[in-house]
């Protein structure tokens, strides 16, 4: 039983075809359970950890730290359309435009913007203050 799998040069039975073919599944179609928030979130994520970690991590030249509540409080008093706006204008003379990320999307600034207040949100409700 060749079948035409063998005959087409992949030297595979059927049976070995379709065993292959279940075990390919998984990474196919991996991302396809996402819910549209984790898929944001891993994209806010990516981002941050891509173009914004270098200056948020460590508060490099007056960037507030991610998840300090404190640094970013007289921010969130702004609002996330202003935070958002601030990222694709810049701030001079630290925030540069686009945070140096000029092949983000608007989108994808926005989600690293959602990402970084998520974990300022993370750390009120850990300290107790939201």
């Amino acid at each position: 039983m060749s079948g035409v799998f063998h005959r087409a040069g992949y030297g595979l039975t059927r049976v070995e075809f379709v065993r292959r073919a279940y075990l390919l599944m998984p990474l196919l179609f991996g991302g396809c359970g996402e819910s549209i928030e984790q898929a944001e979130t891993d994209v806010g994520e990516e981002t941050y950890l891509r173009y914004c970690f270098s200056c948020h991590q460590g508060g490099v030249a007056g960037a507030p730290s991610l998840g300090d509540l404190q640094a970013w409080a007289p921010r969130l008093d702004k609002g996330r359309e202003a935070l958002l706006q601030s990222v694709i204008d810049g701030i001079p003379p630290a925030m540069p435009i686009r945070g140096l990320c000029n092949s983000c999307s608007d989108e994808e600034l926005a989600a690293s913007v959602d990402y970084m207040l998520n974990a300022v949100r993370d750390q009120a409700r850990e300290a107790g203050t939201l």
